[in-house]
């Protein structure tokens, strides 16, 4: 394996694993919806830049648009959008590995929308995974009263990834049509960003900016590293070693998610939760083996 793809797996894991804590750098006075719009306007400006530097078409058909408009309201707009919230309520860690369950969606909603089949070997990593997901936030579960949000947390995670996997049905979909994908996430941010807004004026959201530095330097590090460069380094993976091997980093983003949510947000292991994260981990491991 050369340097330059170990260099691409690591970038990828790294970047999109420490999103989940960049993403509490957002929260605050700004709306989480107005904080996703901002980084959806930001990341759609760069990318059509990037477009128009690499002479990349924009042009794209009325139907496609239909698609990408899919695309865009879900996987980057309502998806980011939800995320947001749940870290409001629970560690940036915890939503990550809860994230990870997006493996078992796309499989369920592939089997829905693509007629793909489930053999036994899925279903049982489902369980698995499952049942790591429920041993980890157990301990939440313990520690809810008035005041807590926890279980809110936990169900606009859940909402998210089902979302989210909507959003890569659509995906799946745009890249068959041998468009660009910087094409395609250039018009996606920018959808994602609109349907957002329409959502924000219809419901009186106030439009407001933090002039912090951490505040900018997260959005600034979310829209150009978490959306852009880090899905760049992934599809040259996956031309480099296939979409197969190359999928097997999305096992390692929540460990790099939970351990930096161990080391700047506090977060505090117990032996159940501990069990509970590797039950995860080997379930989505047997969700996307080869065997499988």
């Amino acid at each position: 394996m050369s340097l330059y793809i170990v260099f691409l797996y690591i970038s990828t894991v790294l970047i999109w694993g420490s999103t989940w804590l960049a993403i509490t750098y957002q929260l605050g006075s700004v709306d989480p919806i107005i904080s996703v719009i901002y980084r959806m306007l930001l990341s759609s400006v760069l990318l059509s830049i990037l477009c128009h530097i690499r002479s990349i078409s924009l042009r794209v058909s009325f139907q496609n648009h239909t698609f990408l408009m899919a695309q865009g309201v879900s996987l980057f707009g309502l998806n980011y959008w939800i995320i947001y919230m749940a870290e409001s309520y629970l560690a940036s860690g915890i939503i990550a590995v809860i994230f990870s369950l997006i493996v078992l969606f796309n499989i369920i909603n592939s089997r829905i929308f693509l007629k793909r089949p489930i053999n036994a070997n899925i279903a049982l990593g489902a369980f698995v995974g499952l049942s790591g997901i429920c041993l980890l936030f157990y301990p939440e579960l313990t520690n809810v009263s008035s005041d807590n949000g926890a279980i809110k947390g936990f169900a606009l995670g859940l909402t998210a990834v089902f979302i989210a996997s909507l959003g890569n049905m659509a995906a799946t979909r745009n890249g068959l049509t041998g468009l660009s994908v910087w094409s395609i996430n250039a018009w996606g941010t920018l959808y994602g960003a609109i349907a957002l807004i329409i959502i924000a004026l219809l419901t009186g959201t106030e439009f407001t900016y933090e002039y912090s530095a951490s505040y900018t330097a997260s959005l600034v590090y979310l829209a150009i590293f978490g959306t852009i460069l880090a899905f760049g380094a992934y599809l040259k993976l996956m031309i480099l070693i296939g979409p197969e091997k190359a999928g097997y980093g999305a096992l390692m983003i929540p460990f790099v998610a939970i351990i930096l949510s161990t080391l700047f947000e506090s977060y505090q292991w117990t032996t159940m939760a501990i069990v509970g994260f590797m039950l995860a981990g080997l379930g989505n491991y047997m969700v996307m083996s080869k065997k499988t």
